[in-house]
């Protein structure tokens, strides 16, 4: 039977789409694969790592009929990427192997019975559905999403905390030394939903969601959200998420946040961003640590390593507040700025001691916290 015949793109883009989850190795050696399942025209192309389930259907030609098997799904790709994207391609069913032909090339590839392919048990009821532009999503996941903590004992901070509310959604990440906070109107009222997003979840979405920006007249991409207990089920596209959620209590993010810093100091992002990037080149590797003394019209951002190397930077600001030298881990300013859009930046400060809030001016739903630290 030939499963499908379709060009090197078309096939390598639905692969693609879903394979980011699978591990090349893996206690289960079926999980590497990617289950394919074709039913008349359609091909149905899922992946799973028992925690999140990735699906998208695709018209990939080939017989008409039923036919269900697992490949390896890195393999695969790593194949097609060595062929011209507008090559016809074909896979063959051939009892337990597969034969992918495109061109004078011919690969025999090695399955696994489609049953014995562990689908994540879907919760029996998920809360009301609701919709939101994908490009506003992907916006806001990439607004919070590199404050996520990495491997921390906290399971809860390896995720983003996603509120929402009435009209209101709000994206929170933390990873205790600095927190992003974001949120968005949406045109729906929902009822009040706050779950914790696994921090490869977080991953994979910023990577499927579409943030083009759509012609006048045509359609809006976007994204429809579930809830259940401990899942979560996006569908968008040809494309059907379900994931596991992180259970605990996230931190009370709302206490974190500063409310009554008394100096503050708008600038442009992008002159403070460059000069962060050049004194960071000096910090010691261990620490990152860079100085900024803020004094009436001066930002003066300073840094020094152990070979006794120093870089100091002069910014002309607007300020008239106290003098302060407060310390910061230079990769935190670096990760906050990069990831805002905006042409100006508003940094809020009570003294060397405490917090620092970085928001947009007239925009009231974006904030980042960040801890000093001393050097």
């Amino acid at each position: 039977m030939i499963v499908l015949k379709t060009t090197q793109n078309q096939l390598l883009a639905a692969l693609q789409s879903v394979a980011g989850i699978v591990e090349r190795r893996h206690t289960l050696p079926v999980l590497a694969n990617v289950l394919l399942r074709k039913s008349g025209e359609t091909m149905q192309l899922t992946t799973s790592d028992l925690e999140i389930q990735i699906r998208t259907a695709a018209e990939l030609g080939g017989d008409s009929g039923n036919f269900a098997t697992t490949v390896g799904a890195r393999k695969l790709i790593d194949i097609l990427r060595t062929m011209p994207a507008d090559q016809t391609v074909s896979l063959e069913s051939q009892g337990a192997k597969l034969i992918l032909k495109g061109g004078k090339s011919r690969f025999t590839l090695q399955t696994l019975p489609a049953e014995d392919f562990p689908l994540v048990q879907e919760a029996p009821n998920f809360g009301p559905a609701f919709k939101v532009p994908q490009k506003t999503l992907k916006q806001l996941l990439d607004q919070v999403a590199f404050a996520m903590a990495v491997h921390d004992i906290r399971y809860y901070l390896n995720g983003i905390l996603f509120v929402a509310e009435g009209r209101q959604l709000s994206l929170v990440a933390t990873d205790g030394h600095r927190l992003a906070f974001t949120g968005a109107t949406l045109d729906v009222e929902v009822p009040k939903q706050e779950v914790i997003l696994p921090r490869k979840t977080v991953i994979e979405l910023q990577r499927l969601l579409s943030d083009a920006t759509v012609p006048e007249g045509q359609e809006t991409p976007m994204i429809e959200m579930q809830f259940a207990g401990n899942q979560a089920k996006f569908s968008f596209g040809h494309m059907e998420f379900v994931t596991k959620l992180v259970e605990g209590k996230f931190p009370d993010y709302n206490r974190v946040i500063p409310k009554s810093h008394k100096n503050s100091v708008t600038l442009g992002r992008a002159p403070l961003l460059a000069s962060l990037q050049r004194t960071a080149i000096l910090t010691s590797e261990k620490f990152k640590g860079v100085r900024l003394n803020f004094e009436p019209g001066l930002l003066r951002i300073a840094s020094n390593n152990a070979e006794q190397e120093e870089a100091v930077d002069e910014l002309d600001i607007d300020y008239g507040g106290d003098s302060i030298e407060i310390g910061f881990n230079v990769t935190y300013l670096i990760d906050a700025l990069a990831n805002m859009g905006q042409d100006m930046v508003k940094i809020e400060l009570q003294d060397a001691n405490s917090s620092a809030l970085v928001s947009i001016p007239d925009n009231e739903q974006f904030k980042y916290v960040v801890m000093p630290m001393r050097i």
